[in-house]
Formats: C-alpha cells, sequence, structure tokens
C-alpha cells in the first residue's frame, strides 16, 4: 500500500512538472507572415493602376473588405462579360498575383451560372482580393459565393466567394445593367471553357 501511495505521488509530481513547463513555452504566432500579404496601401494603389482611376468608391470598397477580412496574399487582375434573365452567365479571364511569387503571374479563367431574380447584363474590370490561397494551383477549382456576402460602394460592386478556408474578394466596376440577387458560383481553370459548369 505504501509503494501504491509513493508511486502515486511521483507520477503526480512528474505530471505537474510537465504541465508547468509546457505552460512556459510560448505558443506559436498564428498571424501571418511579415511580408506575406500585401497592405491597405499596396492594394488600393494597385487597384486604382488598375482601374484607371483612384475613385473614393474603390478607397472605401477597399478599406471595407481589409476590415472584414484582413490582408490577402493574393489578387487578380482581369475582365468579365457576364448577362442574366433569371438565369445568368459570366465569362472572365485575368492574372493572379501573390505576395509570394513578386511579378510571376498566372493565367485563369472563371465562367460560372447563377440563378434568382437577376435581369441585364454587363462589361466590367474585375479586381479580386485573394485570402489563404497556398500556392497558385489551389485558385483552379470552384468557389460558390457567400449568401449575403453582395454589397455596392460608389459605383464599386464587391462580395465574397469561399471554398474550404480560401476566400476571394472580386470588386467589380463597369458599364451595363445588372440589378437583382442570385446565387451560383465561379468555377476558375487554366483555360477558357464554354459550358460554365
Amino acid at each position: 500500500m505504501k509503494i501504491l501511495t509513493m508511486l502515486q505521488v511521483s507520477l503526480g509530481a512528474a505530471l505537474l512538472s510537465l504541465t508547468v513547463s509546457s505552460m512556459a513555452i510560448p505558443a506559436p504566432a498564428t498571424s501571418p507572415a511579415s511580408g506575406k500579404t500585401y497592405t491597405q496601401n499596396e492594394i488600393v494603389n494597385k487597384a486604382a493602376g488598375f482601374f484607371g482611376d483612384t475613385t473614393e468608391g474603390l478607397a472605401k470598397a477597399v478599406e471595407r473588405v481589409f476590415k472584414e477580412k484582413g490582408s490577402p496574399n493574393g489578387y487578380i487582375t482581369g475582365t468579365e462579360a457576364s448577362g442574366a434573365v433569371g438565369v445568368g452567365l459570366r465569362y472572365g479571364e485575368g492574372d493572379l498575383f501573390m505576395k509570394s511569387t513578386g511579378d510571376q503571374t498566372v493565367k485563369v479563367f472563371w465562367q460560372g451560372p447563377s440563378v434568382g431574380f437577376d435581369v441585364g447584363g454587363n462589361a466590367s474590370k474585375v479586381f479580386t482580393l485573394i485570402y489563404n490561397l497556398p500556392n497558385t494551383e489551389t485558385i483552379f477549382q470552384r468557389f460558390p459565393g457567400v449568401d449575403g456576402s453582395a454589397y455596392f460602394i460608389a459605383g464599386v460592386g464587391v462580395n465574397y466567394q469561399q471554398s474550404e478556408n480560401i476566400i476571394l474578394a472580386p470588386m467589380r466596376t463597369g458599364v451595363g445593367l445588372r440589378a437583382g440577387a442570385s446565387v451560383g458560383y465561379l468555377h476558375y481553370s487554366k483555360e477558357r471553357r464554354i459550358l460554365p459548369f
């Protein structure tokens, strides 16, 4: 009995020592490494250069996305055309940039359907902020729209798309009329596709 008690005390002391020593080790930081993401000023400048204007609406749209999602580690610049009468289609193409790859770009195409109370058509420039993209290959998949994420700020439309923890925030400005609410997805691919599915 005495031996059993001594073993319990020794085991308890060892566990207490292990717990205290593990508490003393600081947890690794979970924030992105410095230099791996774009700053808000970098994105405003790149978006303004792409859209050809430094509108207040663009700066406000970027500010809101940064406030909601933080700093992106990539972005896409491109153009697209879309149209809808209840059922809609959207086609686009652009270049993917990642902070980790510098000036290297990857060509990206996207296409997708939508269904809803949506009527009209438009052609637009698109600047898409990208969050949590581990590498350029992982962009090539389907990204559903996030319900209730679409909004319009001073001529710039923004919505969110998400697949697992990768989030895309396309910002659009362009000509034409497209009004209404719809749900759908965009499929990003390496080549242009006629079928949007």
